[in-house]
């Protein structure tokens, strides 16, 4: 008892893509909803096209995490999948998570792997999640192997329902997805299938590329965390955070933004000195980009 619920703000030229992959799954869900977040392209049309096998909400826009609750509000299933509207499923992918509930029932969410790919559908990088079950500890020192993306999970209703779903405040985004495994880490078990069953398209207008708005966007989010966090988890606070400037630090250097690599470089190893030999590795990656 699936339900599939598809955002969708203004990406019309990826949609038909998305429902399309849902379509091609071998296990099929009981519906697919696609929730139009006040787009202004043709997306509308772009859903009308497939007739009745998709249920269409129309609504104000309110960000990524509004449009996924007010979809699983008018879902009937008791789990619930969700794609980005510029994504796209692999054959067997709710095949292969409904495999691991059943095989490990007390699990309430359940992510896979991930591949990013470009415009020409050329593949750039994968992601592996880890098959233990998260802890909430790992997730906040970034040491868990974890896909967060919304687009890779699926979650039981009771859990989702459980921590009050998505948080929807705008300045959360395109951390929503960080923070709602975070939080519902605290209260259930989840689990990963470690087989590549999403593409991730790249495209220049995703959230965690426009890496100013990711590093307020995830230092809300774990300002957020320590706020609501179990009692147990506090000790772990400054070494999260620098971790934390080390992943931003990371996405800056890839940027080639050298000023903020340096300036989170010294914030992680203020905080957490023993990074200092994953910043070690970066002179030498400087000079074969250069010389590359």
């Amino acid at each position: 008892m699936i339900s599939v619920i598809i955002p969708n703000y203004n990406y019309g030229r990826f949609l038909g893509d998305a429902i399309q992959s849902v379509l091609d799954q071998t296990l099929q869900p009981i519906e697919i909803i696609i929730v139009d977040d006040g787009s202004t392209d043709n997306s509308v049309e772009i859903v009308k096209s497939f007739g009745t096998k998709v249920k269409l909400i129309q609504q104000k826009n309110g960000g990524v995490g509004k449009a996924r609750n007010t979809g699983a509000r008018f879902s009937t299933g008791n789990l619930l999948a969700f794609l980005d509207a510029d994504d796209i499923w692999f054959p067997h992918k709710l095949e292969k998570q409904v495999e691991l509930f059943q095989a490990q029932p007390e699990l309430d969410y359940v992510s896979c792997g991930m591949r990013e790919f470009d415009l020409e559908g050329k593949a750039i990088r994968e992601y592996i999640p880890a098959t233990k079950q998260w802890q909430t500890e790992g997730i906040l020192l970034f040491t868990e192997s974890i896909v967060a993306s919304g687009s890779a999970i699926i979650v039981k209703r009771k859990a989702f329902e459980k921590i009050g779903g998505f948080d929807d405040q705008r300045d959360l985004h395109p951390s929503e997805d960080w923070d709602f495994a975070r939080r519902i880490s605290e209260v259930c078990a989840i689990g990963a299938v470690a087989d590549i069953l999403v593409n991730y398209r790249i495209h220049g207008n995703n959230g965690h590329l426009q890496i100013s708005r990711f590093a307020r966007s995830m230092t809300l989010a774990f300002e957020k965390a320590f706020n609501e966090t179990n009692e147990s988890h506090q000790n772990v606070k400054t070494q999260s955070y620098g971790n934390l400037h080390k992943v931003l630090a990371g996405s800056y250097f890839n940027a080639g933004q050298y000023q903020q690599f340096i300036k989170h470089s010294l914030r992680s190893l203020t905080m957490t000195p023993k990074n200092i030999s994953y910043f070690a590795r970066f002179p030498y990656r400087r000079l074969k980009r250069i010389f590359s």
